[in-house]
């Protein structure tokens, strides 16, 4: 039992839940984050997203079991490899999609559609979109914007046009260095043809995946710095109440920009990585390589400085 169990753990796969944090973006930037109300709401949300992604973790690999075995790491899943039976794998998947709607419904109607829309998309991609180039990265893209809005709905706070333009252009940035790291770590094993491991595979070259991901780092680095240079405070600081007589000379308070290096430097570590074949997945990047880990961490921090200390 506690085999099974372990099983549907790993299958679940609960370090792709960092995805969902992109719920807390509004709060975090409204400056709404210590508001026990917003942030419980958030937490709820995260919940329900997590059980909803992970709903289709576990329909995809059931689907997926034959050409995962044809896979250098896929291959060891626990449904893949037999440790985890199919039949059981689809019930724990409804379980979870039935669990997770619960949860939606009970915060708000606009948040259950979301969540309603973000199933759909995503067990619409592992029937259909996955196996189309460029329309499965887009519905990847979407589905991580659908995560940003929902924590909109879930609280109510709203983020600006050019966060919401950064949160964009990173998610296209994820997604194709996704396949682009893919691509690479395939065409390093003998006998792997791509388009036995993923269908879209094929019909990506290196030469149209560098493009795209160069065309969407500087994308990203650039609706952010728009962002930071307009950014309006959010609240009163608690480090300087009185702003102008700590800063009487600055037009203005762009200190959200102090936060800009952090993201040049992500932008540039996980296009390494990528390059080194290690970027397929995202959030197993972020756990696993320490200067990229550290930058985001010092990158939340100070953002909790300016949002929350200095106030803008």
């Amino acid at each position: 039992m506690a085999q099974i169990l372990l099983a549907i753990l790993k299958t679940a796969r609960p370090r792709q839940w960092l995805k969902n944090l992109a719920i807390f973006t509004p709060i975090l930037f409204t400056g709404q984050l210590f508001s026990s109300d917003a942030f419980g709401k958030s937490i709820w949300a995260f919940v329900a997203f997590c059980l909803l992604s992970s709903s289709n973790y576990l329909f995809n690999d059931c689907l997926d079991a034959t050409q995962d075995r044809k896979h250098p790491f896929k291959k060891f899943r626990p449904i893949a490899s037999g440790k985890l039976p199919i039949p059981m794998a689809i019930l724990v998947s409804i379980l979870f999609a039935i669990t997770g709607l619960y949860i939606s419904a009970s915060l708000t109607t606009t948040f259950f559609l979301f969540a309603v829309a973000f199933l759909i998309l995503e067990y619409t991609y592992t029937l259909i979109f996955k196996r189309f180039s460029v329309i499965d990265i887009l519905t990847i893209t979407t589905a991580y914007i659908l995560r940003v809005y929902a924590g909109e709905a879930a609280t109510g706070f709203h983020i600006s046009i050019w966060l919401a333009l950064a949160a964009l252009s990173l998610a296209l940035f994820l997604a194709i260095g996704k396949r682009r790291s893919e691509l690479t770590l395939i065409e390093s094993y003998e006998g792997v043809v791509p388009k036995d491991t993923r269908a879209a595979l094929s019909h990506y070259s290196e030469k149209l995946l560098d493009t795209y991901t160069a065309m969407f780092a500087n994308s990203t680095f650039i609706t952010y710095a728009f962002f930071t240079f307009l950014a309006q405070p959010a609240r009163e600081g608690i480090i300087f109440r009185n702003y102008w007589e700590f800063a009487p000379d600055i037009p203005g308070r762009k200190w959200m920009m102090l936060t800009i290096p952090f993201v040049l430097f992500g932008i540039m570590r996980y296009m390494q990585l990528i390059y080194e074949g290690k970027g397929e997945s995202p959030e197993k990047v972020l756990t696993s390589d320490l200067p990229l880990l550290s930058t985001v961490i010092l990158w939340v921090v100070s953002v909790l400085i300016v949002v929350y200390g200095i106030g803008g």
